[in-house]
């Protein structure tokens, strides 16, 4: 184990030099793929957009301090680091910054912000940002699942191999029927993520973690009408949703299976960021009472790619016995709902209360604009941790192609 790992509740807590601190968890409005509110917008227009609002947030940090940036994104042509790397420069951030994206899929955004940790934690920077970008309106369908693949895996005789590229809908019955996750168990989870959605954002729990983007809504009849429009909230929360409505949809991946569109998260657009720093830097740089919490650990494991909805359920107690601490520490979860099977199965395989769980809702309200997702979550998570009081918090991914991922959040 790393040294720099503190393990131990009391321990975890105490405020050290050497910590991997958060100074800001930023993100964009999630919106609906092909209908929501950024559908004409780029990957690295909507991080462009969370990387200007988190150096302006800091006017009196120098961005030439800001060492290195890691994104998480999962479609992008030629995985995105281009592009991004010019949407930094474009912000404002010179040339001395490094950037580089990563892709584990559905954590990207998670690997990001735990390889930025890394790297501040042994000394290699001092000063990052992590987060993750996605436009699903633009590349999911042809870079979902790869279609140029050499015949010796295609025709693998591993069945894990050819598992690797198994639609994740599939995978989602495959967790239903061998756990007994009923459908009537997943509309009533999926009811009750939108019903909690709907009530933070009505509260205005989501207002300061948001980043409003400013950017073009163009009508497919009319593609010269070039509208200006400015996003702020969230639209794929439906607050009318209920259990009845959930039930009379069909099966989206199976004729007899159980998971539907809407018990399902949605596909979405969106991009998240986060400013990190060792404690000790942030105490040089007179940022200290802007700290807000601290990363405490992570953690990843492998699981079969059919059921990789399982994953958080193996990642979690990993993580527990990597940091020290039980799960009766934990105050709040952030378990992704890829769907509502695989988050019911590991909600109650760790035997988790609920009302720990995802307490302003999920990917099935909020939307899973893939490589953004984790710094959604991050955002989120903080935020709720402020309002809530709590000390410690657990955000965790299912993986496709069979993974878990799991990471220790502190609240100042």
């Amino acid at each position: 184990m790393a040294s720099f790992i503190q393990k131990g509740v009391k321990n975890i807590v105490q405020k050290n030099p050497h910590d991997v601190v958060f100074l800001s968890a930023l993100r964009t409005p999630v919106t609906r793929a092909k209908k929501g509110g950024l559908r004409d917008a780029y990957d690295h227009e909507m991080l462009a957009a969370v990387l200007k609002a988190t150096t302006n947030k800091f006017p009196n940090l120098d961005p030439a301090k800001i060492h290195d940036i890691c994104i998480g994104t999962v479609l992008s042509e030629l995985g995105g680091s281009k592009a991004g790397r010019m949407a930094a420069n474009h912000v404002g951030l010179p040339v001395t910054t490094t950037f580089s994206t990563v892709n584990r899929a559905c954590a990207s955004g998670l690997s990001a912000i735990t390889s930025i940790a890394n790297s501040i934690a042994v000394g290699q920077i001092d000063v990052g940002i992590a987060g993750g970008m996605e436009s699903m309106t633009r590349n999911y369908a042809s870079r979902a699942i790869p279609t140029q693949l050499w015949d010796e895996l295609r025709n693998s005789p591993v069945k894990e191999a050819r598992d690797c590229i198994m639609s994740m809908g599939i995978t989602s019955e495959n967790v239903a029927e061998r756990y007994g996750i009923s459908r009537a168990d997943q509309d009533a989870f999926a009811a009750e993520s939108h019903k909690k959605a709907f009530k933070a954002q009505q509260s205005g729990f989501f207002d300061k973690e948001i980043v409003p983007v400013t950017t073009r809504w163009i009508e497919p009849e009319q593609p010269e009408d070039v509208k200006q429009i400015t996003v702020t909230k969230d639209d794929g929360i439906r607050g009318s949703t209920s259990v009845e409505k959930l039930a009379s949809m069909k099966p989206a991946f199976k004729p007899d299976g159980a998971s539907t569109a809407g018990n399902s998260s949605q596909v979405s657009d969106g991009a998240s960021a986060a400013l990190m720093m060792r404690r000790s830097t942030a105490a040089e740089l007179g940022l200290t009472s802007q700290i807000i919490g601290k990363w405490a650990g992570t953690q990843v494991v492998g699981c079969a790619p059919d059921e990789m909805g399982i994953g958080p359920a193996l990642a979690v107690p990993k993580l527990l016995e990597y940091t020290g601490i039980s799960k009766d520490d934990v105050d709040i979860w952030e378990i992704n709902e890829a769907f509502a099977s695989q988050a019911l199965y590991c909600i109650r395989k760790l035997g988790l209360e609920n009302a720990n769980v995802n307490p302003n809702g999920g990917a099935i309200a909020l939307g899973h604009p893939l490589g953004a997702t984790s710094g959604r979550m991050l955002a989120t998570l903080l935020h709720e941790m402020e309002r809530d009081g709590a000390k410690l918090g657990v955000l965790t991914k299912c993986i496709g192609t069979g993974m878990g991922m799991a990471s220790l959040i502190v609240r100042e």
